[in-house]
């Protein structure tokens, strides 16, 4: 079953709604970005999911005691690290008992190959292929399928794609921001639903 991250959340109102969807993570992030939240507020939000739903932190490029005493704060498990972070970052927060996904950025024209080679430094949990930050931008999934890590598909992804996402990728899982959205950081209750949906429709071949 392919799990599906509803990111930037930032309200418990959303992160209840897309739970109801059928989201089985949340995106919180705490980076700049329009999306971006208060390590408080991103606590507050975490502390109201159920147990088996992941609250994500997602982090650009801060220092590895920052990612650590936030994650602390907010009581997180799992962090996402979506800039340039190295591969010795990465070792020491999960040094710190964090899992890491590490998002690798994609381009119009990048192979598998050039994936594998950006990745071989890193000993992560999952990998994020994006072309952008929160840029909402396509790129050829396809290039997912060989990889042996595990591949969390994101970029441009909605309710009309994400299913022929699943089937050109057969990712884990699948990472959305904008594309269920009224507006940056507002969620759309429908936009999350159809989803969802369409996510589970891909999964059972229809």
């Amino acid at each position: 079953m392919t799990r599906v991250k509803i990111c930037g959340v930032t309200s418990v109102a959303d992160a209840h709604a897309a739970i109801e969807a059928g989201a089985d993570a949340i995106g919180l992030i705490l980076a700049p970005s329009p999306r971006c939240i208060d390590p408080g507020v991103a606590a507050a939000i975490a502390a109201s999911m159920p147990p088996f739903v992941t609250p994500v932190g997602v982090f650009v490029d801060a220092e590895v005691a920052e990612v650590v005493a936030i994650s602390r704060q907010i009581r997180l498990n799992v962090v996402q690290l979506h800039g340039e972070e190295s591969p010795s970052a990465c070792d020491e927060l999960r040094a710190c008992g964090l899992r890491i996904i590490k998002r690798i950025a994609v381009r119009a024209d990048s192979t598998t190959a050039d994936v594998r080679a950006s990745l071989r430094p890193y000993r992560i949990d999952g990998v994020l292929l994006d072309p952008g930050a929160g840029s909402g931008i396509r790129f050829d999934w396809r290039i997912a399928r060989e990889l042996t890590a595990p591949v969390i598909v994101a970029g441009g992804l909605n309710p009309a794609n994400v299913a022929d996402a699943i089937r050109a990728a057969r990712p884990c899982g699948v990472d959305v921001a904008s594309g269920v959205e009224q507006s940056p950081g507002v969620k759309d209750v429908e936009k999350m639903r159809a989803f969802v949906r369409a996510v589970r429709q891909a999964d059972a071949g229809n």
